[in-house]
C-alpha cells in the first residue's frame, strides 16, 4: 500500500500531546512532503522510503532551532514512529490516514 497522502498524527512531546498532519509524497525511494502543526508548516528533508519504512528530517525554527530526525512505519491506514528531538530526547507519534 502506498504511504502517499495526508496523515493525522499526534506527537507525544515533552510539552504534551501535539496534533498535526503529515503530507507524504513518494517518488521511488525519495520521500518529500510537509509536517504541519503548532510550529507551522515545515518541509520534510532527506526523506527515504524503504517499503513501509520511512525516515526524514525537519528543520524547526520556532520556538527554538532544532533538527528533528524521524522514523516511521506505515501499516495500512496507520502510521507510527519516533522523532529524535535533540536535547529534548525522543518522542513517539501515531496517526491515521486522513
Amino acid at each position: 500500500m502506498s504511504v502517499d497522502g495526508m496523515w493525522n498524527v499526534t506527537l507525544n512531546s515533552p510539552m504534551g500531546a501535539q496534533a498535526g498532519t503529515l503530507e507524504l509524497v513518494t517518488d521511488g525511494p525519495t520521500l518529500t512532503g510537509t509536517m504541519s502543526g503548532p510550529q507551522g508548516n515545515l518541509e520534510l528533508e532527506n526523506g527515504i522510503v524503504d517499503g513501509e519504512n520511512l525516515s526524514w528530517t525537519v528543520n524547526m525554527i520556532q520556538p527554538m532551532p532544532i533538527t528533528i530526525e524521524a522514523t516511521a512505519v506505515v501499516d495500512g491506514d496507520e502510521i507510527s514512529g519516533e522523532a529524535n528531538l535533540g536535547a529534548f530526547g525522543t518522542a513517539t507519534f501515531t496517526g491515521t490516514r486522513a
